[in-house]
């Protein structure tokens, strides 16, 4: 029997415990993990997990958390995983007493949702491992102090668990989140891998421990301009019809990749060893078709190739086996039937799930990957290698590879592979990533991915907000703008115009484009306004993805364009968590690890409501324009021109805003001289 809303916000339950079902085997589930505990670790795993239960209930739930810590490597409590249909209800049917509360409510059943989340029992919303809770019993606990949680008081997570409401004031966040926030020294992928089992950390990905993931849509639109502007940079086109792009993974964020290739016009092919997953994207209409064969997989691109046909082709099967049969056929025919190529396995994840080694089926590489990890860890060197060795063949026939930030590079430097730029930085391999060639000049003009949704669950507010976007951004460009601004909004307009024919919703009424700091003010601020109105029928939560212009320092990814050797500080991220907490945000967010991994990144988010009060429109115009400020103002004193022009600009606009501008070395031979002389 399902349960209602109301129930769920009503705390564990625990008279009578809920029937342990077990797991569901009718959805997909979280790779085994191997934390390698010892007995007395063992023990202490067990006793952390009982803490969330009165002492008269531990003889029954001892045995079977120990058997989930054995068989599952984790303690996720199955038994008590919740009897109702998950997904984002509308705000007017949660029992609450402020509707930020609701809000928050909102996002955090539709990162759950079984349509959105890619294993929801083990309460991982994307990346394999990104979580929202550690367990059910933070989830049941933390419904329930939101339903009764008031404008006084604010929600502290620490790693899922909620340690509590604490007096504060209306003005301050409602749930400050913290997620792998560990001693530095203890960052390391086996630190984690204990401390996860234990129950005392977590990894929160990005906006799955923060709350506000919204499906595809976000790394759609992401891949939709990445691949635009690769066509542009790398092949000189705007018109990528008959362009072959071949990459891998369908999972819960690579999965876009299918959608972006019938967007951009162009042939995508992309390799997935998990069925569930093609099947899944195909269903969905996003995936137009699938193969198991190689053979078939090279007819169609050919076709497609000739016919200059829109397609999304998904080949089950290994990439490297695609990689290496794409050289075998130029070197039989002396034909490149790739132009593009990347790669988003969750390569942040190689041995527990998010790489699969060419030598393994899919079922024998998740048995191995917990009876034998060190041989497991051996094959997936020797996959990188080889997967490496072919795409250097391909690319040095013309065809254009780049990093999609999800440590791929990395761990192929780490596996042995030939990635070394000559003469490079320490950021830097033979292959650029993606923030170095693409994304990285559109964060420093302050573009990044600006998102809201809908609270009522209304399809026709979201179009409401679409209009509004578009018209404002429309308006923008007609004040005036430069080139390089123009051409960032007129791929926005066209994104935002056409969102509702691509049909990009799944799970919450939400939307993402890419905007700099004028653009998402003005959105969110015609937003509050039409919530005040009625225009809007309920709150509209407004976010972005951590992976932005200030969110988030990532040597191989977000930062890596930043080569005055601060790309390894991580003092953006952490005053933009700060700064947005006390400027009006409705939650905050800051995480160790996502995209490239645990002890590789430091990001964060927030989530800001917009109820159409003239409180919310000043919050959104304070907090936005340091949450876009602050990363440029960073990438300036970098070196960035692009960044040293936005700050310049955005100061003229702005007479508040004082920021220190770095004076260039025009005779860089100072340098030379000054260094020689003793």
């Amino acid at each position: 029997m399902m349960i209602s809303l109301q129930e769920l916000c009503s705390g564990i339950p625990l008279h009578p415990l809920p029937q342990n079902r077990g797991r569901d085997e009718g959805v997909p589930h979280s790779p085994v993990r191997t934390p390698q505990l010892s007995a007395q670790e063992e023990k202490l795993a067990l006793e952390n997990s009982l803490r969330y239960f009165p002492h008269e209930h531990h003889s029954t739930l001892a045995p079977e958390f120990a058997e989930e810590l054995r068989r599952f490597g984790h303690i996720y409590m199955y038994r008590f995983c919740p009897r109702i249909h998950m997904r984002a209800y509308p705000i007017n049917e949660y029992p609450c007493k402020t509707k930020k509360a609701a809000a928050i409510m909102h996002m955090i059943m539709n990162n759950l949702d079984p349509l959105v989340a890619q294993f929801p029992q083990e309460l991982v919303t994307y990346g394999g491992n990104g979580q929202v809770f550690s367990n059910w019993a933070q989830f049941w606990l933390v419904m329930h102090y939101l339903s009764e949680m008031t404008e006084d008081q604010t929600l502290v997570m620490y790693s899922g668990h909620p340690l509590g409401l604490f007096p504060s004031h209306p003005g301050a966040p409602r749930v400050v989140i913290t997620n792998g926030m560990v001693i530095p020294n203890y960052s390391s992928r086996k630190d984690y891998e204990k401390m996860f089992a234990l129950g005392v950390t977590m990894y929160g990905q990005m906006t799955a421990g923060s709350y506000c993931y919204i499906g595809p849509q976000g790394i759609v639109h992401g891949t939709v301009l990445t691949v635009l502007n690769a066509g542009r940079r790398y092949l000189g086109l705007d018109d990528l019809a008959g362009k072959v792009f071949v990459t891998s993974g369908l999972g819960g964020m690579s999965g876009a990749q299918a959608k972006a290739a019938t967007i951009v016009g162009c042939i995508g092919v992309i390799a997935e060893v998990d069925e569930s997953a093609l099947v899944k994207r195909h269903q969905q209409g996003w995936l137009m078709e699938i193969t198991t064969s190689l053979d078939e997989c090279v007819h169609r691109i050919r076709k497609a190739r000739k016919d200059k046909e829109t397609l999304s082709l998904g080949y089950h099967g290994n990439i490297v086996d695609l990689w290496e049969r794409l050289v075998e056929e130029y070197e039989k025919t002396g034909e490149l039937l790739v132009d593009l190529g990347s790669d988003q396995t969750s390569c942040h994840n190689p041995f527990s799930g998010g790489y699969y080694p060419l030598q393994l089926s899919f079922s024998e590489a998740n048995q191995m990957m917990c009876s034998d990890p060190q041989t497991f860890r051996q094959l997936v060197h020797e996959s990188l290698r080889r997967q490496i060795s072919a795409i250097n063949k391909l690319s040095d026939k013309g065809m254009f590879f780049w990093d999609y930030g999800n440590a791929f590079l990395l761990e192929a430097q780490r596996a042995g592979a030939d990635v070394e730029l000559k003469g490079g930085r320490g950021t830097e391999f033979r292959y650029p990533s993606y923030v170095q060639h693409i994304m990285g000049d559109i964060f420093s003009l302050g573009f990044g991915p600006f998102r809201w949704v809908c609270t009522s669950a209304d399809p026709s507010d979201l179009a409401v907000t679409d209009h509004i976007a578009g018209s404002v951004l429309e308006d923008i460009i007609a004040q005036g703008v430069s080139d390089a601004v123009r051409k960032q909004y007129s791929d926005n307009i066209r994104w935002i115009r056409e969102a509702g024919r691509h049909k990009l919703v799944v799970g919450s009424q939400a939307r993402i484009l890419y905007s700099d700091q004028k653009g998402r003010i003005s959105i969110a601020v015609s937003i509050n306004r039409a919530v005040a109105t009625g225009q809007v029928k309920a709150p509209v939560v407004i976010s972005r993805d951590h992976h932005d212009v200030s969110g988030t320092d990532s040597p191989y990814r977000e930062t890596s364009n930043v080569y005055d050797g601060s790309a390894y500080c991580a003092d953006m991220a952490v005053q933009n968590f700060v700064g947005d907490s006390f400027r009006g945000a409705t939650w905050v967010a800051l995480h160790n690890g996502g995209g490239v991994g645990w002890g590789e990144v430091i990001n964060g988010g927030f989530g800001l409501v917009l109820d159409g009060s003239p409180e919310a429109e000043q919050n959104a115009k304070t907090m936005l324009s340091w949450d876009v400020s602050n990363g440029v103002a960073r990438r300036c004193w970098s070196g960035n021109r692009n960044a040293y022009d936005t700050i310049t600009r955005t100061m003229e606009e702005d007479r508040s805003l004082r920021v220190t501008l770095p004076y260039e070395i025009r005779d860089r031979s100072v340098l030379d001289v000054a260094l020689r002389e003793k």
